[in-house]
């Protein structure tokens, strides 16, 4: 007997039953197109119609979204012509793995994408949310007699350091956010040994973390190889091929 083929999903296709209006579901799913440079500048969108016919949703709904995208300067209607991703758009294509990762995270915890959503949204618009943390306070100099003593073994902690942040430089995504991270001082300052041998032993660590990491990633990316684009790859793959 033969086998049947998995039918393709639409992903327009809009939930109905979702708490989030069908108009912001769709505006949505259009922005993240956009924002991670899925759908490209001077990039033409479906017409109204066929969209409306995609997402189930009417024709004034898809006219709306449009407009809505407008206002923010995201696309550009040309009459007679249709809508358009406008220029210089700013689009950045780790948002994509960023979600991916996070939604990945989720359900390993075995929480819903919609309570990171919700969770993430909250924190973000919590102020100070995204301040760097508080410096700590700026240490005494040390005393210039016990640093003569040790300028050789801070000038090889300092090669050290080097030798490492040129290594970690080729790993610029694959870094843990959780890692801890050497001091950082607010003004210029005198390093002291037991300062440089902290920053060389959290580089030393962050870089066994990104390389672990850089490991993993390259191992999801076979299996996503194998099992297909990801999930924006694949809506916009469906899209074109509609077109």
């Amino acid at each position: 007997m033969a086998q049947q083929e998995t039918p393709e999903l639409n992903p327009f296709a809009i939930d109905p039953s979702d708490e989030l209006p069908v108009g912001l579901q769709l505006t949505w799913r259009l922005r993240a197109l956009i924002a991670t440079g899925r759908l490209a500048s001077g990039e033409r969108l479906p017409s109204v119609r066929r969209l409306a016919e995609w997402a189930g949703v009417n024709l004034n709904t898809v006219r709306a979204v449009y407009a809505g995208l407008e206002r923010e300067g995201l696309v550009v209607s040309h009459q007679g012509q249709g809508t358009f991703v406008a220029e210089g758009v700013a689009a950045a294509a780790q948002l994509e793995q960023i979600a991916t990762e996070a939604l990945r995270r989720a359900n390993e915890a075995g929480l819903s994408p919609r309570e990171l959503a919700i969770v993430a949204s909250a924190c973000a618009s919590m102020p100070g949310a995204l301040d760097p943390a508080t410096p700590e306070p700026e240490p005494a100099l040390p005393d210039l007699a016990e640093e003569s003593e040790a300028i050789e073994v801070r000038q090889e902690l300092r090669r050290q350091i080097a030798r490492l942040e040129a290594e970690l430089a080729a790993y610029p995504v694959d870094l843990p956010r959780d890692l801890p991270t050497a001091p950082r001082r607010a003004s210029a300052h005198i390093a002291g040994v037991e300062e440089l041998e902290q920053t060389r032993d959290t580089l030393i660590a962050q870089l066994s973390a990104a390389q672990r990491a850089a490991e993993q990633r390259a191992r999801r990316a076979g299996r996503e190889r194998a099992q297909g684009a990801s999930p924006l790859e694949r809506a916009m793959s469906w899209w074109r091929h509609r077109l």
